[in-house]
């Protein structure tokens, strides 16, 4: 087939750099913008914090035109950014308006991402880790060359939870194809042995019912509940999971008394042994949004965090007006690069300012909806309100709301909250109201925490209740709910 060269005529939609920037900066919280603002103020050195926001107000590059007189240096900045900048269309990629087609971009900025790839970023925290610490702890160990390095090796198979999930016959062939060991099942039991005496207890147990046995066992005193706790765990494990308390009562030969001791002394312990050692597993919550309740009135304010000061480098303005003068090459080599990190420096401030705008709109909108919940704290009071009703209000689209209500949160009178919490179906009531899904789960959770332990309710039970307060819902509508509410079956949630 000949080859041949033809015209056509495509309208596309193309999102340019700017809203991609904004997109990734609206879906973040407030802690998590902080160490993005910190990444650009050490990536780019044509942005940095402005520490007199407060007495100039006026960015170099801003949008929007002050109000006051500039003084004479800065007219001078300002007429020369217009001769030199005049040509740069925000809708276009970078590499249109650079200038000097013999410039390459590698030359001046290494990417070998697109423009829309997500980067994900880790802390890196002081100190050793989990795993760092078990080895430490292997260390002091009377253990010969080969099984140091299985245990090594069976360290680094340690999960989150704590546990060595992986078969050990693989084990056994990964240590003879990595590591050039020939081994066998047995030996590699005795090393795991030795890694389950190590703190935390019950770290490096292959499943729950091991990992429980073993910090059963590290106990020093070995009380009658211990002692029937082991029981209970090695020999009828599944009924214990199961709550079939009656059985086991009838096998140990024990009253109800001495089962909720057993069932104390196993709740006592540890599922997770490995999120012990992990010193990230709480977070802290920093509100984006605080509502207060004044003369009757919900008043909105956004977290300060959200949008720090900063501004264009005035050094990177005079070295861009210096190499302009002059028309050798790797001036304008260097006259392109500072372009560049000015224009990105430019953009990451007009994201931000966008970011606050775009998420105080949508959150007044969002109080203004919910203003009788946020007056009273009465859960009551919740309308239905799902992301296009918000959307349709301010002319937004749906996936930008969404953005704003992922991971952000609001401080009320009432506590602090998910945004997306507010957000719920609706539900017609028999005297045809529209209720607010939220409080259909609040009549649910009242009841699982009313119920009588000994019977709890089962979905059926559940669903005739709220048949009689009106709310005329399926089972089906009602084992969701339940499970939305990470409750369990009636079956699991009995107690003596």
């Amino acid at each position: 087939m000949a080859l041949r060269q033809t015209q056509s005529l495509r309208l596309l939609q193309k999102l340019s750099p700017q809203q991609i920037q904004l997109m990734k900066l609206l879906q973040l919280p407030t802690l998590a913008l902080e160490e993005k603002i910190k990444e650009e103020l050490e990536l780019n050195p044509a942005l940095e914090e402005d520490d007199n926001a407060s007495n100039d107000e006026e960015e170099l590059f801003s949008n929007e035109e002050s109000e006051g007189d500039t003084d004479e240096g800065e007219a001078e900045v300002e007429d020369f950014q217009e001769k030199e900048v005049e040509k740069i269309d925000d809708k276009v990629e970078m590499e249109d308006y650079m200038g000097d087609e013999e410039i390459d971009s590698y030359k001046y900025e290494v990417s070998n991402k697109g423009a829309d790839d997500d980067s994900k970023e880790f802390v890196v925290v002081e100190g050793p880790d989990f795993h760092s610490l078990l080895e430490q702890q292997l260390g002091l160990r009377d253990l010969n060359e080969n099984e140091y390095t299985i245990g090594l090796y069976l360290i680094g198979c340690i999960d989150e939870d704590g546990y060595v999930r992986r078969e050990l016959e693989l084990i056994v062939d990964d240590l003879a194809f990595s590591y050039n060991i020939s081994t066998d099942i047995p030996t590699i039991e005795n090393v795991l042995k030795v890694i389950q005496e190590l703190d935390p207890a019950g770290v490096g147990a292959r499943n729950l019912q091991e990992c429980l046995l073993i910090q059963l066992e590290r106990k020093k005193e070995k009380t009658k509940e211990v002692l029937l706790a082991v029981e209970v765990i090695k020999n009828m494990m599944e009924d214990f999971s199961r709550k079939h308390y009656e059985k086991i009562t009838k096998r140990l030969n024990i009253d109800d008394e001495d089962l909720k001791d057993v069932i104390n002394e196993i709740t006592h312990l540890n599922p997770r042994p490995g999120s012990s050692g992990n010193a990230m597993t709480a977070s802290e919550v920093v509100p984006d949004f605080t509502i207060a309740v004044v003369d009757g009135k919900p008043e909105l304010s956004i977290n300060s965090r959200n949008l720090p000061e900063l501004k264009i480098s005035k050094d990177y303005i005079e070295m861009l007006k210096e190499y302009s003068r002059q028309k050798d090459k790797s001036s304008k080599e260097a006259s392109t690069f500072i372009k560049s990190k000015i224009e990105n420096a430019q953009w990451f401030i007009d994201a931000l300012q966008q970011r606050h705008q775009t998420m105080m709109v949508a959150m007044h909108s969002i109080m203004e909806y919910q203003e009788e919940y946020f007056v009273t704290g009465d859960e009551s009071k919740l309308k239905p309100m799902i992301l296009k009703d918000i959307a349709e209000k301010i002319e937004m689209d749906i996936s930008t709301i969404s953005r704003v209500a992922n991971s952000k949160y609001v401080q009320t009178p009432y506590g602090t909250f998910l945004l997306k919490t507010f957000f719920s179906e609706s539900m017609s009531m028999e005297s045809g109201e529209e209720v607010s899904s939220r409080e259909v789960k609040r009549i649910l959770k009242d009841c699982v925490d009313n119920e009588d332990k000994k019977k709890p309710l089962t979905d059926d039970a559940l669903c005739d209740i709220l048949k009689v307060k009106g709310y005329n819902i399926a089972r089906r509508t009602v084992a969701k709910y339940r499970e939305q509410l990470d409750v369990p079956v009636a079956r699991l949630r009995k107690e003596l």
